[in-house]
């Protein structure tokens, strides 16, 4: 536990200091608020034990400096003036508690390993309710498929391990999913899950998300930030298309996994952290690695353990199940279904955009349709019209898909790659290979 005690009183840092530590706290000390902000941008302090009534910047002002810059930092108020109003008001400024001089040493230990207490919940819950929003978008994995049901039985076995878990499959199969799965059934359940998309993230943003900054180590870094990596301490962070990430990165990250630490952006204090790394990515690395894209070293680690999930047109028995999971997660559906023949079209279409493509025509379907039973007519056109797609170039009806999609949304990429459910890097890629787009 890191402690900063400020307090003008000479004798009493003293005091506080030499007691402190010999409980095994780690202590600093200063004698104004001034000198307590300096540190406070520099170092993570779990608790400060702070005089309100100091010459210069006094205990409210720095106080209230700290709400303004939300920091982390538990506070405990030290007053010579026992009035309520002085209480209340710390208090109302963010200050865990309060003690009046003169007060014993049993009361300040006791105050600030509860003050310690709440802070580590709070670093908790903030993974946690990054987790928790995401839980509500997220569906149990269902399935009848046997790779994947081969799949499930290897999430429980990687899953023991601390091992990085690197996951293959295209945009849309469901990668996160498999990648809670392993969350869940490891030792660090009860710890925060952390997914984030490298493909999604421009490149001078990545490094200050992960890794988190300093105040002042860039233009628009107003106060210190944690990063993800330091947000999923004690659980796991999810890393989806990695392979969108640069190689100045790739070397930090390979960092993380070697040592367990890591230097803010801009920081020059070593932060230890204990994260499971779980990768995904819809690109061929090892070619990447023969181009110079990738970095070797990195993949060896990411790659200790790997699954390949495969895509839905490979596990059609799979997408009744899908279709009527979607109906009943919304419920003002529940009444509806589709028919046998629908089921049949849905089943021959080669879903490019794979689970997240169908879970969307489904879902368009079921808002647009006025009727309770879905039928081949109900469903979008480029699923049905033309000679039977299972006939034609997989390739062929994917571009014919895509550049539907886009021309019904008058050019619109991100709108096309929403509704094609796939990530707006890879529409782009497409759309370029096709010879579309800038």
């Amino acid at each position: 536990m890191k402690v900063l005690i400020a307090d003008d009183d000479k004798n009493l840092r003293r005091v506080l200091t030499n007691e402190l530590c010999e409980e095994g706290f780690d202590v600093d000390d200063v004698e104004s608020g001034i000198q307590a902000i300096d540190l406070l941008e520099k170092e993570e302090y779990d608790v400060l034990v702070l005089d309100l009534n100091m010459p210069g910047l006094g205990g409210m002002n720095v106080l209230r400096k700290m709400k303004a810059l939300e920091w982390s930092t538990e506070v405990i108020v030290l007053t010579g003036h026992s009035t309520v109003s002085t209480a209340v008001e710390a208090m109302k400024l963010g200050a865990y508690d309060y003690l009046t001089k003169p007060f014993k040493m049993v009361e300040l230990k006791a105050i600030i390993e509860k003050a310690y207490e709440k802070k580590v919940l709070v670093s908790e819950n903030l993974g946690l309710k990054t987790q928790i929003k995401r839980q509500s978008q997220i569906q149990r994995i269902i399935t009848k498929n046997p790779k994947m049901l081969e799949i499930l039985d290897h999430v429980k076995t990687v899953a023991v391990s601390d091992f990085p878990v690197l996951i293959y499959g295209g945009s849309g199969v469901g990668k996160e999913l498999i990648a809670r799965a392993i969350h869940d059934a490891s030792r660090r359940a009860e710890g925060p899950f952390i997914p984030i998309n490298c493909g999604a993230i421009p490149e001078n943003m990545l490094e200050s998300e992960l890794f988190g900054h300093e105040k002042g180590s860039f233009t628009g870094a107003y106060a210190r930030k944690l990063g993800l990596l330091e947000i999923a301490h004690r659980g796991t962070l999810f890393l989806d298309e990695i392979g969108e990430m640069n190689l100045s990165l790739q070397g930090k990250l390979l960092r993380v996994i070697e040592t367990g630490t890591f230097f803010r952006v801009g920081g020059t204090k070593e932060i230890v952290v204990d994260v499971k790394i779980l990768s995904a990515t819809n690109k061929d690395i090892k070619s990447e690695l023969d181009k110079g894209g990738f970095r070797s070293d990195l993949y060896y680690r990411i790659s200790t353990l790997t699954l390949n999930i495969p895509p839905l047109r490979e596990r059609k028995e799979d997408i009744p199940l899908l279709v009527e999971r979607t109906i009943q997660t919304n419920a003002g559906f529940k009444n509806k279904k589709f028919s046998k023949e629908a089921l049949k079209v849905l089943s021959e279409y080669p879903w490019p955009g794979n689970v997240r493509e169908l879970q969307n025509v489904v879902h368009r379907t079921l808002l647009l349709s006025k009727n309770d039973v879905i039928e081949p007519r109900d469903l979008p056109a480029d699923l049905t019209e033309g000679p039977g797609v299972s006939g034609r170039r997989l390739e062929d009806v994917e571009r014919e898909t895509i550049l539907k999609v886009l021309k019904e949304v008058g050019g619109q990429k991100g709108k096309a790659a929403e509704i094609l459910g796939v990530d707006p890097k890879t529409l782009y890629r497409k759309l370029l290979s096709y010879g579309v787009g800038e």
